[in-house]
């Protein structure tokens, strides 16, 4: 059996200041986060798991299958570790209310380099319920923050 190669960069080590855009997508595709307790649940533990892991959350949207983040670390935050700890608390709650998988294996990131602008990938995360035809703007969707950030990008 051959195992999966990790989607990370080898040469980089997702530690510091960086800022990053990751997609989380459930099991099976499976619409989970249709259900504001779901939604309520793994935004507790993303809030917590930032600040003990030193990342800032500038942006977020939880699509029905899939989440999207926009974080930004200081100097001693590593993704990998607030991956982990999010993923694993945030399935144990939704696993021992429901009896079913969260999330699928991995995650998919994506470094910002310089000439990326956060305001632009915030707006872009913000405005995916749009695009996807469930809202008609951002503010309308429930499961967008933070939302004291939104419109201000």
């Amino acid at each position: 059996m051959k195992l999966r190669e990790s989607p990370r960069l080898k040469s980089f080590d997702y530690t510091g200041s960086f800022a990053y855009s990751l997609t989380l997508v459930t099991g099976k595709r499976l619409p989970h986060f249709r259900v504001a307790e779901t939604v309520e649940s793994c935004l507790e533990v993303l809030q917590e798991a930032c600040s003990r892991y030193c990342f800032q959350c500038i942006a977020y949207c939880f699509m029905p299958d899939h989440l999207h983040l926009l974080l930004v670390g200081k100097e001693e935050a590593n993704l990998p570790t607030l991956v982990r700890h999010f993923k694993q608390i945030s399935a144990f709650r939704f696993k021992c209310r429901t009896g079913v998988r969260l999330w699928q294996i991995s995650y998919y990131d994506h470094v910002l380099r310089r000439e990326e602008h956060i305001n632009t990938v915030a707006e872009y995360i913000w405005n995916n319920p749009v695009r996807a035809g469930l809202v008609e703007s951002a503010l309308g969707y429930p499961f967008s923050g933070p939302r004291d950030l939104m419109g201000q990008a």
